[in-house]
């Protein structure tokens, strides 16, 4: 009547398959992690922590790389995103070239997702340097986010979550827009 040794079959294949959403998981997990130490690292001008902790992001976006399995979760695209960011802004602030989507090997989609999260990254480095009075730098920041909400509007992104994504970047500017704003008027005080 029913072929039980095929069920037996399916279990062992849904078994693999779990295991290797379990190793995406938590692969994604540590990429996610090592993002944040790298951010956090650059933020803080150790660009030698952050180097180092870019060396085992990259070991650790490789493997997910391999892994090439539908999954029920994202948190492998929120990686790659995470991934972005990070290498992004590492590259900025060390040599003021933000990496190209071929040089990470990710998805469009997440590249760009990636680059919105920047920009929150820049706000945050720009205002960093204007408290130390670093006023070309922030400048030079407003500019980048300029030319990245420049490209983005070019642009058509539907509904999603990366449309969404996208708004983040206006706002962004419009901060370091008037934070710029409030320097020329002290300047002239």
């Amino acid at each position: 009547m029913l072929n039980k040794s095929e069920f037996n079959q399916i279990r062992e294949e849904m078994g693999k398959l779990d295991m290797k959403r379990e190793e995406i998981i938590q692969t994604s997990r540590v990429v996610i992690n090592l993002s944040k130490q790298v951010i956090y690292a650059v933020q803080r001008n150790d660009l030698k922590d952050a180097a180092s902790a870019i060396k085992k992001i990259k070991e650790n976006v490789n493997k997910l790389r391999k892994v090439n399995i539908a999954t029920d979760t994202s948190i492998n695209a929120v990686a790659f995103q995470e991934y972005v960011e990070a290498i992004a802004f590492y590259e900025f602030v060390k040599n003021g070239q933000v990496p190209t989507r071929a040089s990470l090997g990710v998805s469009a989609e997440d590249y760009l997702a990636g680059l919105c999260d920047l920009t929150g990254e820049l706000v945050r480095k720009a205002i960093y340097d204007v408290i130390h009075k670093k006023f070309g730098e922030a400048e030079i920041i407003k500019e980048l986010v300029h030319d990245i909400y420049g490209e983005f509007l070019k642009l058509h992104l539907r509904n999603g979550e990366l449309r969404k994504k996208s708004d983040s970047i206006k706002w962004n500017l419009k901060k370091l827009e008037e934070v710029m704003y409030d320097i020329a008027i002290h300047k002239k005080h």
